[in-house]
């Protein structure tokens, strides 16, 4: 009975090791229910500090007889993906099965809804890409059919040694997806029921402006009109000027009234018709007087 379950479990690893080193498993194409994710993505440690690295695990196996393994793999290149079977500190796939055959100063560890790995006394070759898997496996008549592989990473840096605290720090460069459209999607409903007071106001103000600027156009298109009737300019044509000939110049003319002009003969205070000349200055009957007058006939 040993036996069998030593082979099981043999052929198993044989089937996660081949699956990680790039070999082909079986894979089904069911919809996913586990999911693999990182609280930080990176991690900052001095040389010779003591880092734990964590995966939070959501969901569970697609079915209930389901075999369940976590793993880590490691690459140093940061920006490149972790290739199998390497894991963390030249150790393979395989020894993530305790910690009894690891190497020292490394340790993996599991909870419900997480798994880490733990590294002690960091140094710089430690530095890289630290790959979390979660691999669910479908055993059927020795068979390990892989029908979920959802994954995830997180980057390690290591720095010189320092005094003092030898703590690490941790950090996310990144917010959580949806987080940064959802909060500019209520700052801009806010923004706007905090304008909409200001804006009906100006659209108010606007149409009363325009009210007003009709009005006074109004007004003075009807004053313009009343002065065009009173003024005789503005009733069609300029005032005539009347324009005499030399002989009506000549020619004495009588006042529109029908009274005779100061220039007519008889009209009081003319001068005498016939060469008569009148000096008030002097009587008639006197001596000089009426020699002027005979002198003058």
């Amino acid at each position: 009975m040993e036996r069998g379950s030593a082979c099981r479990t043999s052929l198993f690893w044989i089937s996660v090791v081949f699956y990680v080193a790039g070999g082909k498993c079986d894979v089904s194409h069911a919809h996913s229910t586990l999911s693999v994710s990182v609280p930080h993505l990176y991690y900052t440690c001095p040389e010779g500090a003591t880092v734990k690295l964590v995966c939070d695990q959501q969901g569970a196996t697609l079915h209930h007889t389901d075999a369940l393994k976590r793993s880590w793999l490691f690459t140093p290149h940061s920006d490149q993906r972790c290739k199998g079977p390497a894991g963390p500190r030249h150790t393979t796939i395989g020894h993530s099965r305790g910690n009894r055959s690891l190497p020292a100063g490394l340790q993996y560890g599991s909870a419900e809804h997480h798994f880490w790995v733990i590294l002690q006394n960091v140094t710089h070759s430690d530095q890289g890409r630290y790959c979390c898997m979660l691999l669910d496996f479908q055993l059927e008549h020795k068979h390990a059919a892989l029908v979920q592989k959802p994954h995830s990473h997180v980057i390690l840096h290591v720095t010189p040694r320092r005094n003092g605290s030898q703590d690490c720090t941790v950090w996310d460069p990144t917010p959580a997806g949806g987080s940064v459209p959802v909060a500019l999607a209520v700052a801009a409903c806010i923004l706007a029921l905090l304008s909409l007071p200001l804006i009906l106001v100006l659209v108010y103000k606007q149409r009363q402006n325009s009210h007003s600027s009709r009005r006074a156009q109004e007004l003075v298109r009807m004053d313009s009109e009343a002065q065009g009737h009173e003024n005789p300019v503005f009733l069609g044509g300029s005032p005539q000027i009347k324009t005499r000939t030399v002989s009506q110049i000549m020619t004495r003319q009588s006042s529109e009234t029908g009274r005779h002009l100061l220039s007519e003969p008889g009209t009081p205070l003319s001068p005498p018709a016939h060469g008569d000349v009148f000096f008030p200055m002097e009587g008639t009957n006197g001596p000089f007087g009426r020699s002027l007058r005979l002198h003058l006939k």
